[in-house]
C-alpha cells in the first residue's frame, strides 16, 4: 500500500495536535482505551468535549505546557493508502526539529488560526516548507467555528497567504486552502454543512487523491550502492550483485548505465527482490542488481543511467540548517555524509545568513548558532556525486557530523 508522508506546522494554539487527533478519531484509528483516556483527561480538565490534542502530545512537558516540543510520528491508514504524519513543533527555538521532521515529507499542512490570520511564525513555517521543496502545501485555516464560519475572513487570510507564495518557489496550483474546525470536525474528514460556500474537498479527501508516484518519474535515477552481495556457496560461487535503493525514475533490465567514480559503462543484467527476478524497479524500491560486465563496484559507488550524469566535484555551496549548540565557524571541519558516502569537509566560506521570514540576507556573518539557516561553501577531501537539492531531494542533501562528539551538527541542501 502506498505511504503518504505528511509534515504539519502551526503556531502555539493553532490546533495542530487537535487536527491530527481529529483525523485519527474520525478515521477510527484510535483504540478504545485511547479514546477512554482522552475522555477521562478532557473531563478532568472541565471540558465538555474530547480534547483530541491528547492523542499526539506524548511528552509530559508537552501535556503540561500545551505545546509540541519533539517530533512525533503518527501512523494511520484508510482503505486506499497509509499515512505517516510528522507532528513538528512550531516554535523558532525548535526550527531544527521542524526541518528534521519535514525532510522526507510529500506534503505539508500549515495551520493558521482564523482569528489571527497570517503571523510571523507562518512565514517561517512556509519558508522551511519552501526550503525543503515539499511538493504540495495545504493551508488549513482552523478554528472557523470561532469566527462564525466567515467566508470573508477565510478569503482575507487566503489573500494574505497568496502574497507570501509570490516570494517563494511555489506556483499557485501547488497550494491548497481548506477552512476547517479541528475541534468540531468540519472539513477534516467530512465536508461541513456550516460552510456551504466552500466548494473544495475535505482534508482527508484531498490527501487521498494526492499523487506521489508521478513526481518520482521526472527525477533522474540514482542508485547508491549500499552493499556488495557475494554468497559463499558453491551454487552461487561466481554470483555478485549490488544492493541499494532506487532514488528517482526507474531502472530496467538492459538499461545502459555508468558506475561512478570509475566511469565504467555497462548494462543492467538482472534485478532481484526477495529472491525473485523483475524487469523493472521503480523509485524507492530496495533491490539488488547484477551487471553484464565484471566491473569493480564497491559500497559508496553510484550507478546512474548513461545520459543522466550527476555533478562530480570537491566543492559546492549549500543551504545549511544548523542544529548543534557548538557554532559553525569559518574553517571548521566535519564529516560530511552524503548517502552512504562519508568524506571530510571544511567550511570555506559563510556566504550569508538567511532570514526565515523571506526578508533577505545578512552577509556579515562570522558563525552560525543553533537553528540558524545560511548559505555555506564547502571544500571536500574527495569528490562526491551529487545533484542540486531542487533537482533531486535525496542526492542533493547531506548531514554534517561533529568530529569530536559524533553528533549530527547540521543538515545541508546543495545549491
Amino acid at each position: 500500500m502506498e505511504v503518504l508522508k505528511i509534515a504539519t506546522a502551526g503556531s502555539v494554539d493553532d490546533g495542530k495536535s487537535t487536527l491530527i487527533g481529529r483525523l485519527l478519531y474520525d478515521t477510527k484509528s484510535l483504540t478504545d482505551d485511547k479514546i477512554e483516556a482522552i475522555a477521562h483527561s478532557s473531563k478532568k480538565k472541565g471540558y465538555d468535549y474530547l480534547d483530541f490534542s491528547l492523542a499526539t502530545d506524548g511528552l509530559v512537558a508537552e501535556r503540561e505546557q500545551g505545546i509540541t516540543i519533539d517530533v512525533a510520528h503518527i501512523y494511520f491508514s484508510t482503505s486506499s493508502r497509509s499515512y505517516i504524519i510528522a507532528d513538528t513543533p512550531g516554535h523558532v527555538e525548535y526550527t531544527r526539529n521542524m526541518v528534521t521532521g519535514a525532510s522526507t515529507s510529500h506534503v505539508a499542512i500549515i495551520l493558521i488560526d482564523a482569528r489571527h490570520g497570517v503571523i510571523e511564525q507562518t512565514f517561517r513555517h512556509f519558508f522551511i516548507t519552501n526550503l525543503l521543496q515539499i511538493k504540495s502545501v495545504i493551508v488549513c485555516i482552523n478554528k472557523m467555528d470561532l469566527v462564525d464560519f466567515s467566508e470573508q475572513i477565510y478569503n482575507n487570510i487566503k489573500t494574505d497567504f497568496e502574497k507570501l507564495v509570490t516570494k517563494s518557489d511555489y506556483e499557485d496550483h501547488s497550494i491548497t486552502y481548506i477552512p476547517v474546525s479541528a475541534l468540531k470536525g468540519d472539513n477534516v474528514v467530512n465536508l461541513s454543512d456550516a460552510m456551504p460556500w466552500y466548494k473544495g474537498a475535505s482534508l482527508l479527501s484531498y490527501l487521498e487523491g494526492l499523487d506521489t508516484l508521478n513526481s518520482h518519474s521526472k527525477i533522474k535515477m540514482r542508485f547508491p550502492v549500499q552493499y556488495v552481495i557475494r554468497p559463499k556457496t558453491e551454487e552461487y560461487h561466481d554470483f555478485r550483485s549490488y544492493a541499494g535503493k532506487v532514488y528517482g525514475g526507474a531502472i530496467h533490465v538492459g538499461d545502459e548505465v555508468m558506475v561512478l567514480p570509475s566511469e565504467t559503462k555497462t548494462k543492467i543484467k538482472a534485478i532481484y527482490f526477495n529472491g525473485e527476478q523483475y524487469k523493472t524497479a521503480i523509485s524507492t524500491a530496495s533491490v539488488s542488481i547484477t551487471l553484464e560486465n565484471d566491473v569493480n563496484v564497491s559500497r559508496g559507488d553510484m550507478i546512474v543511467k548513461i545520459d543522466e550524469w550527476p555533478k562530480v566535484e570537491k566543492c559546492f555551496n549549500a543551504t545549511i540548517s544548523w542544529m548543534d549548540a557548538k557554532p559553525l565557524t569559518l574553517g571548521s571541519k566535519y564529516t560530511l555524509q552524503h548517502g552512504v558516502n562519508k568524506v571530510m569537509a571544511k567550511v570555506s566560506a559563510i556566504n550569508h545568513l538567511i532570514h526565515t521570514d523571506f526578508s533577505g540576507f545578512d552577509k556579515e556573518v562570522a558563525s552560525l548558532k543553533m537553528n540558524d539557516i545560511a548559505s555555506v561553501s564547502f571544500q571536500l577531501n574527495k569528490p562526491i556525486f551529487f545533484d542540486t537539492f531542487k533537482e533531486h531531494r535525496i542526492n542533493g542533501s547531506f548531514i554534517l557530523i561533529d568530529l569530536q562528539t559524533n553528533n549530527t551538527a547540521g543538515v545541508g541542501f546543495i545549491e
